[in-house]
């Protein structure tokens, strides 16, 4: 009589979460001197889409990234391009242009996209402005990785056959 109880009884159902159409995604470095690097941000993919100077125009802000806004964080003062960044956690945007990206870092968190960036845009600690590389590679997802080099680390940012590297030295 037991045996037949739990055979009429239904199997669970499975809930699988919903996924995003551009999952988080995070990278994140640690150096010798123990600086520890870490972004968080929105993982868009092409889609057989024109990405830069179309899906993200040319000349006009960009979360960098999708859905909530980018984070960088330091735990150390570092240096990019030659310019201090203090250690803290700030919000990463960009304006693409065909040749050049200005990376911008913003103490203003919590935002979601770019939409209120003239709000806060008296809070950018640091800009700097680097040059477009071509990849003969084709990425489908934007993706953000940090590379070591001789003296800290590249955060090299890519999509589609763009790629941006973000120069980043260490503090003693």
């Amino acid at each position: 009589m037991l045996g037949t109880k739990i055979a009429a009884q239904e199997a669970p159902k499975v809930i699988v979460p919903r996924q995003k159409a551009s999952p988080m995604a995070m990278t994140a470095f640690l150096s010798e001197n123990n600086t520890y690097l870490k972004v968080t941000y929105g993982q868009p993919f092409k889609k057989e889409r024109q990405i830069f100077g179309n899906l993200v125009p040319y000349g006009q802000l960009w979360r960098t990234g999708a859905n909530e806004a980018t984070e960088f964080t330091t735990t150390r003062d570092i240096k990019i391009d030659k310019k201090t960044l203090p250690a803290g956690t700030y919000t990463v945007f960009s304006i693409p242009e065909e040749d050049s990206w200005t990376i911008i870092f913003n103490a203003a968190l919590g935002q979601w996209g770019a939409y209120k960036y003239e709000d806060f845009k008296d809070k950018d600690v640091l800009r700097v402005s680097l040059p477009v590389e071509r990849s003969a590679d084709i990425y489908e997802a934007f993706t953000m990785m940090f590379e070591e080099t001789r003296k800290g680390a590249d955060l090299v940012l890519v999509w589609d056959q763009t790629k941006i590297i973000l120069p980043i030295t260490f503090e003693n």
